[in-house]
């Protein structure tokens, strides 16, 4: 009974783990490779960064990113792109 709980757990969990929730393009490569922002964890590489699921709104994600590594020039949440007149708005908040 346990094993089949368990097993049942790590099939409804495993697809949340598997894939970012929010994806964003930074128009300079941020300094960490790793770090929090609030309550999500981003990993970025080469020419993106990715981080997992907010109660946040996709919006107010996209700021608090800015204002830590600067100017996105796109920013996704669930593969829906934030429209660019938000997006816009959130660059008003990238750091200098």
């Amino acid at each position: 009974m346990l094993r089949s709980t368990v097993l049942a757990f790590a099939l409804v969990a495993a697809p949340a783990l598997a894939a970012p929730h929010y994806r964003a393009e930074p128009a300079a490569q941020p300094a960490e490779t790793r770090f929090p922002v609030r309550d999500v964890m981003w990993t970025c590489g080469e020419g993106s960064c990715m981080g997992g699921e907010s109660n946040s709104r996709p919006a107010i994600v996209c700021a608090l990113l800015a204002r830590e590594v600067g100017t996105l020039l796109s920013f996704s949440a669930a593969d829906k792109p934030l429209p660019p007149e938000q997006l816009e708005k959130c660059n008003a908040r990238a750091r200098p």
